[in-house]
């Protein structure tokens, strides 16, 4: 099966069918060199101090540099590219909020061995989530050619819809790995639920790629954002990001501050000490995902309406 590459005129549904049919695509050449310039001269410098891995799973001969909300503003515009944020917003629409889980560029040093295949959700805690939610949405940007030479990424097209029981070893049997192979500028989207890992870097030159990732707002992030990024950096940034970093409600009663408050107040001190309201956040997740989610929710919704302190079970 081998990846499906759309234009870079393709919209979140054609990404997301991609996605849910094969747990990967490509979307070819979204942005240009010129843009990729930028990125590399902002994280040059923090990749030159950047440590290689110590394990065979991160890379002996990799680094990955982190913190590029805080490092690189032309970043700041992957992060929030409409697309990317259509399909994960439409990938993870079980969930009533997503958020940023990992901003992280990697770079495949010459040498470097190929990375054992693996599920990205099994970072939190090997915890069996269920086929038909997914959890994450992927993608890795092209800073460089992604080429079979040079450790493009490998991928098992189709093993999203295993479950969660079968091992990176099971899902490898009778199926043929693909390789993203892209050029600069492209993306490659993924769900947390395909295997993966990075290709041995035969080549003499760097691989590298900017790995954002998204994940349901009920679950703690990979690259704790609010410690990575400085708080008076944070109090510089559109709200529309920061509300992305995580500085929002990640569900019905999840990340609320100090006295049920809109965790916004810990950016701008002149908004109105106020509880957050919690009403207008379950009236919006009974409305999303499939009827079972809904119907979980409803009774949720009406228990805030009801109950004398706003809260149920309080």
């Amino acid at each position: 099966m081998a990846l499906k590459h759309l234009p870079p005129t393709a919209t979140k549904q054609d990404v997301v069918a991609a996605l849910r049919a094969d747990g990967a695509c490509i979307v070819d050449n979204l942005v240009s060199n010129e843009f990729m310039d930028r990125v590399a001269e902002e994280m040059d410098p923090y990749i030159d101090l950047t440590p290689l891995g110590r394990d065979e799973f991160v890379g002996k001969k990799t680094r990955r540099t982190g913190s590029m909300i805080a490092r690189s503003k032309a970043s700041r515009e992957l992060v929030t590219h409409p697309l990317v944020l259509g399909t994960a917003g439409t990938l993870l629409e079980k969930a009533s909020v997503f958020q940023l889980h990992l901003t992280q560029i990697i770079s495949v040093f010459p040498g470097e061995t190929v990375q054992p295949i693996h599920r990205d959700e099994l970072a939190w805690d090997f915890f069996p989530f269920p086929t038909d939610y997914d959890v994450q949405c992927n993608t890795i940007w092209a800073m460089t050619d992604f080429t079979a030479e040079n450790g493009a990424t490998r991928v098992l097209p189709g093993t999203h819809l295993l479950g969660a029981e079968v091992t990176g070893a099971e899902a490898e049997i009778g199926r043929e790995i693909e390789q993203a192979e892209m050029e600069r500028g492209s993306v490659f989207f993924y769900t947390g639920k395909v295997y993966h890992g990075a290709g041995a870097n035969y080549s003499d030159a760097v691989r590298q790629g900017i790995n954002i990732t998204y994940c349901v707002g009920w679950v703690r992030q990979e690259e704790n954002q609010y410690l990575t990024t400085p708080i008076e950096v944070a109090k510089t940034l559109d709200e529309d990001l920061l509300k992305l970093m995580g500085y929002q409600m990640g569900g019905v009663a999840v990340g609320y501050v100090r006295d049920f408050e809109d965790p916004m107040v810990i950016i701008n001190d002149d908004l109105p000490k106020k509880q957050y309201d919690i009403a207008a956040l379950a009236k919006t997740a009974s409305g999303r995902g499939d009827d079972a989610t809904a119907a979980a929710a409803e009774p949720f919704y009406e228990d805030v309406l009801t109950s004398p302190s706003g809260m149920a079970g309080s």
